[in-house]
C-alpha cells in the first residue's frame, strides 16, 4: 500500500457512470447500479486501511427518482444492500435521506441514527433519497432548533463533517447537490473512468492529487 504525508481527514464520493456503463457493456442501464457495489466496499476497506477518519458515499438523490421506476428499484436496492454490508463492517454508521417519501428505502430506516457497528474504526455516511433543499430547509420544516443558534446546527445532515476531498468517478464536473454546506472547502478531484470500473490506483491518483493542493479554508 502507498503511503501519503497528508490525508484527507474525510473524502466524498460520487459514484457516477453506472448506467452508462451497462450500456457501453451491452446491459440495460439498471444493471449498473448492482456493479457499483464491489466498488464502494472496496474503497470502505481501502480507506479504512489508510486511516481515513470518514467517508460519504452519494446513494441516490431526490431528483434520480425521476427516472423510470426499473431503475428506481435498481438503484434503491443496491444502497439497501451497500448499507446492509457496512453495518456487518467495523463502521459508525449513518444514512441521511428523506425518510417521509415513498422512495426511501423502509429497510434503511434503522440507520438514520447513529449507530456504531463493531469496533466502529471510520465513520461512514450513507446519502439515499438525499436532497441539497430538503437538507438545508429541515430546521424550517421540522421546527428543530439548536442551542448555539446557527442554523447549520439544525440542518438534516448535521451530523456529518465538513469534507475535506470529493472524488467523482464518471467525468462529471458539478458537484449535483452533494452536501453543499460540507462541500464548501472542499478540494474536487474528477476520475473519467465510470464507476464500476473503479481501482485503487484511481484513488491513489486523487491522493496524490491532495498532495499538492493548498489547504487554506479561505485564510
Amino acid at each position: 500500500m502507498k503511503s501519503f504525508s497528508r490525508l484527507p481527514q474525510h473524502i466524498g464520493i460520487i459514484p457516477d457512470g453506472n448506467r452508462r456503463w451497462a450500456q457501453h457493456k451491452g446491459l440495460k442501464k439498471q444493471d449498473g447500479y448492482e456493479s457499483g457495489l464491489r466498488p464502494g466496499l472496496e474503497l470502505y476497506e481501502l480507506c479504512l486501511e489508510l486511516g481515513i477518519k470518514e467517508l460519504t458515499f452519494y446513494g441516490f438523490t431526490v431528483d434520480n427518482t425521476k427516472r423510470p421506476s426499473v431503475q428506481i428499484i435498481a438503484f434503491q436496492k443496491a444502497c439497501v444492500d451497500a448499507v446492509e454490508y457496512l453495518a456487518s463492517k467495523d463502521t459508525d454508521l449513518l444514512v441521511v435521506g428523506n425518510t417521509q417519501s415513498r422512495f426511501f428505502p423502509k429497510a434503511l430506516l434503522p440507520y438514520t441514527e447513529r449507530t456504531r457497528f463493531g469496533s466502529g474504526l471510520i465513520k461512514v455516511n450513507f446519502l439515499a433519497n438525499y436532497g441539497w433543499n430538503w437538507d438545508l430547509n429541515y430546521s424550517v420544516q421540522n421546527s428543530a432548533t439548536s442551542s448555539s443558534g446557527n442554523i447549520i446546527d439544525g440542518i438534516a445532515s448535521s451530523d456529518i463533517s465538513r469534507i475535506d476531498l470529493i472524488i467523482r468517478w464518471g467525468g462529471g464536473r458539478r458537484l449535483s447537490g452533494f452536501l453543499p454546506i460540507q462541500s464548501v472547502y472542499a478540494d474536487f478531484y474528477v476520475l473519467d473512468e465510470m464507476w464500476p470500473d473503479y481501482s485503487i490506483e484511481q484513488v491513489y491518483k486523487a491522493l496524490e492529487w491532495y498532495q499538492d493542493q493548498d489547504i487554506t479554508l479561505g485564510g
